[in-house]
């Protein structure tokens, strides 16, 4: 078993803090299933901003619409900060992948600006890539606003990027950090924490712990954030339980929030209470930790990608916690004046 680290909890800034305290308490008590911490905590990538050599594309079936091809590229960008580019709406200016362009996280994170119809659903396995391989300015093309799924989750977008070679682009890379240690509560025991970097450090620190009453059960890792982590973990792909994906395969089909015709059993995890119905992945010490893997980060590092240009650095810490209040609190940081430029 893994020592245990030790957080400051810190202020409140939404959520309840005896429950707060409470949960904190059951996350201190969930050992850590896999350690992949850098020897110190300087910058992982380059001091520069980074961007791309080249173009790269990656295509894959339609998340929502599994019956077509979806094509996704990533280009080089003069501009600080990640855009989306409709191409199939040339009349409409590019998004910035920023929290201020966030149309919602009930189910998955879609960002939009402009039109109504100048959107991007299930951003979060793609803008991930922004923290994880520390790229900073890019443009992604799309020609509709269903992304593709990969039996590979995101891999093949971190061999797109590689193939398109990440390089030095003008200017010096910009960090942001929490001004001092705050707690964000959900209403199901769940909670963040953010604490900030020290003035030598500029990296992503992350524990992250999940719970379920399937046959995933309590994971936790602890990792720093660094391209040969990311592109490890980037094989995890999303999960659903059988329920979820038989809702999707029937009657799910009649509705937005649930129509994700491209799932399939390669592409997702699906699990139950006593077994998985396919064949998961991650195994380590009788575990197979590719759910928390995929919650820590295609998920998590999404949200903390929306700072907009700069990158997020500091420690999060992360238990049970899901989409709607990894983005709330990143709103929050913003509302609340939280943070500061290292």
């Amino acid at each position: 078993m893994l020592d245990l680290p030790e957080y400051t909890v810190g202020k409140t800034i939404f959520g309840n803090t005896a429950a707060i305290a409470a949960a904190y308490e059951k996350f201190r008590s969930q050992p850590i299933d896999e350690m992949r911490l850098a020897g110190d905590r300087s910058c992982p990538f380059s001091m520069k901003r980074l961007t791309l050599a080249g173009e790269a594309s990656v295509a894959g079936v339609g998340t929502f619409k599994g019956s077509r091809k979806q094509t996704i590229t990533f280009a080089p960008s003069s501009r600080p900060g990640w855009w989306i580019r409709r191409m199939d709406q040339p009349e409409q200016l590019d998004t910035l992948v920023d929290i201020s362009n966030l149309w919602t996280s009930a189910r998955n994170l879609v960002l939009r600006s402009g039109s109504p119809h100048n959107y991007l659903r299930m951003v979060e396995h793609i803008i991930a890539l922004k923290l994880g391989l520390g790229v900073d300015d890019l443009v992604i093309k799309v020609n509709s606003g269903d992304p593709p799924l990969f039996d590979q989750s995101s891999l093949p977008l971190v061999k797109a990027m590689e193939h398109a070679k990440i390089v030095e682009g003008a200017g010096e890379a910009t960090f942001v950090t929490v001004k001092e240690p705050v707690a964000f509560g959900g209403k199901r025991g769940d909670f963040l924490l953010f604490l900030p970097a020290e003035a030598s450090q500029r990296n992503l620190r992350i524990d992250c712990a999940i719970s379920w009453n399937t046959v995933i059960g309590e994971q936790r890792v602890l990792f720093d954030a660094t391209p040969e982590t990311f592109r490890y973990a980037s094989l995890a792909r999303t999960n659903a339980t059988h329920r979820q994906y038989l809702l999707a395969k029937t009657v799910g089909k009649l509705f937005a929030a649930t129509r994700h015709w491209g799932y399939n059993k390669k592409n997702i995890l699906i699990h139950g209470p006593g077994r998985f119905y396919t064949e998961p992945r991650f195994p380590h010490n009788g575990k197979f930790l590719e759910p928390v893997w995929h919650r820590a980060t295609l998920d998590l590092m999404a949200a903390l990608a929306l700072t907009g240009s700069h990158r997020f650095v500091g420690t999060v810490v992360s238990y049970r916690a899901g989409h709607t209040l990894d983005c709330d609190a990143v709103r929050s940081l913003y509302r609340n004046d939280l943070l500061c430029y290292l």
